[in-house]
């Protein structure tokens, strides 16, 4: 299934879109420094499945999406705003989340602070968002200031597709191998004149935060959350049995949780996708149908 370019919200935002445009819409979200090219692989299974339209946001200065103007942050709360002007866009009033990692953090914090908006809350290997214990906020602050009077440095250059992969998985932050990058990588790729390419991602998204949420603003927000939950983890993700991640899951009034072969890019790995869209499509179902019932 071919995706479909799109410019939401006074093209400020680049999306992609699967599926028929009158279809019932899901909005999706991708993680830190990936695109909407994370669903590339799962969305078209998830529309033919269940007859629907995922559109993947590229959050603002990633992927093919604008970047904030000189002087202005890239807060977390800050990427609700791109999720409020695509459904404006799409004039959509209420839609499913389907989300990753970072894109799993926006999704909840939206859903907490809005939660009329969102039907369904489908997470993929992510849950709630970072935090900072309140003790530590003055040394967050310390981080999130010397590191934005830095001087960025140039984006590197690559002589191909496969160069920069290579370097995405040298260099990931989470395990990732070359066949599972390359989507994020190619749609994150510009040409340049000589022939050559950089990376279209803004480089303030590597400055630390200013501030983050303490793990009690956290607990509060997930425990906000009226939508159904699902979520997917990977058996090598990020959540695992750590503590926070107890205590997120603990936090989210009826999440359901599944845990899956593969890590933390799953819903890209050719190995366990069929798995992914298999667990979200049988949930969805399941809860559409209780819905329809009540």
């Amino acid at each position: 299934m071919t995706p479909t370019d799109l410019y939401l919200g006074e093209s400020r935002l680049a999306a992609l879109a699967w599926g028929d445009p009158d279809a019932p819409t899901w909005l999706a979200l991708h993680g830190w420094l990936d695109n909407a090219a994370s669903f590339s692989r799962l969305a078209p299974l998830l529309a033919e499945r269940l007859g629907i339209r995922v559109v993947a946001l590229d959050f603002s200065g990633h992927g093919l999406s604008r970047r904030h103007p000189p002087g202005v942050d890239y807060a977390i709360w800050d990427y609700c705003h791109d999720v409020l002007d695509a459904m404006s866009t799409l004039e959509l009033e209420t839609a499913p989340l389907l989300a990753h990692s970072m894109g799993a953090a926006v999704a909840c914090l939206f859903s907490a602070g809005l939660p009329e908006r969102v039907e369904q809350l489908m997470l993929i290997d992510g849950l709630g968002t970072l935090t900072t214990e309140g003790k530590d906020t003055a040394q967050q602050l310390r981080r999130g200031l010397l590191g934005h009077r830095r001087r960025r440095s140039l984006s590197p250059r690559y002589a191909d597709i496969e160069s920069a992969v290579a370097a995405r998985v040298a260099g990931g932050v989470t395990p990732i191998d070359a066949d599972t990058a390359w989507p994020l990588v190619e749609r994150n790729l510009e040409p340049l004149d000589d022939g050559h390419f950089r990376l279209r991602t803004d480089g303030r998204l590597l400055r630390p935060s200013l501030v983050r949420f303490c793990p009690e603003q956290v607990t509060g927000l997930l425990g906000a959350i009226s939508a159904p939950s699902l979520l997917i983890e990977g058996e090598s993700g990020i959540l695992g049995e750590r503590d926070s991640a107890k205590q997120a899951r603990a936090a989210l009034p009826g999440l359901e949780r599944r845990v899956l072969s593969g890590g933390h890019h799953l819903h890209l790995e050719r190995e366990v996708l069929a798995e992914v869209a298999e667990n979200i499509a049988q949930w969805w179902q399941t809860v559409s149908l209780g819905v329809i019932e009540e």
